[in-house]
């Protein structure tokens, strides 16, 4: 059970991530899409949403931080785990509430509003219910857990980081996570779970990086009229602002 629970199980969840992109990307380009419901409902949107991604933001980069970067590296830098577990609870419970609240909003706003609600596929509904129980898990181990010592002290970044990383070096020390608390392996194996879902679900939008917006303009304007200069003047075009050609008859 321990080498299916922390070796097998995360090597498959991974290998579905990995290959679900790949295949969704390929054959279904068209999907790749939060399918945005603002038009809907933009009230309840305008709070959740920041609430929401904001809050992931600080989520994933304490997550880095605190599984991605060893001890070592951090006591190298003078940087002593009593600092780092004050920055870890200062940063991440506010981060993980933002969070929190926020999907809370954004669930609320997707079932009271119908149209929203009928533009909400399975897959996303138990992406939700995955996505949240996580999040709030992860609360419960950093507040139970690490701040009130709930069932006993625990370091993770002596347990779950290395076990972590174990997995990436292809290298796994499933021993590690077995002496974990309860707490932390659930929090690790829906995380996994939740890898595996996401190549099926709107959660795709994560690699959809905007960065033609930066240059792209707000609004093209056409003129009608066919003198060069009618519409551009004499200077030349920047870019993304060239002129386009005249449709000839």
């Amino acid at each position: 059970m321990t080498t299916l629970l922390w070796v097998i199980v995360p090597y498959v969840c991974l290998a579905v991530f990995v290959v679900g992109h790949v295949w969704r990307y390929r054959y279904d380009k068209f999907g790749w899409t939060t399918r945005s419901s603002q038009l809907y409902e933009d009230r309840l949107l305008r709070i959740g949403s920041p609430l929401f991604h904001f809050g992931m933001l600080g989520v994933v980069l304490g997550h880095v931080m605190g599984l991605l970067i060893p001890q070592s590296a951090t006591d190298a830098i003078g940087l002593s785990p009593s600092a780092y577990h004050t920055i870890a609870l200062v940063g991440g419970i506010p981060a993980g509430a933002a969070t929190l609240a926020g999907l809370a909003i954004l669930v609320y706003r997707r079932r009271a509003t119908g149209p929203v609600f009928s533009a909400t596929t399975v897959n996303d509904k138990a992406m939700y219910a995955v996505l949240g129980t996580v999040i709030a898990l992860g609360i419960w181990n950093t507040v139970a857990g690490s701040l009130f010592h709930f069932g006993g002290e625990y370091h993770y970044r002596d347990g779950v980081s290395p076990w972590f990383r174990s997995i990436f070096y292809l290298q796994p020390e499933p021993d590690l996570m077995a002496d974990a608390p309860l707490g932390f392996q659930l929090h690790a194996i829906l995380a996994f779970v939740l890898f595996a879902m996401w190549p099926f679900t709107r959660l795709v939008h994560v690699f959809s990086a905007p960065v033609g917006y930066i240059t792209r303009p707000y609004i093209v304007y056409r003129s009608r009229d066919e003198r060069p200069d009618a519409a551009t003047g004499t200077r030349a075009p920047q870019r993304g602002w060239e002129r386009p050609e005249l449709h000839k008859k």
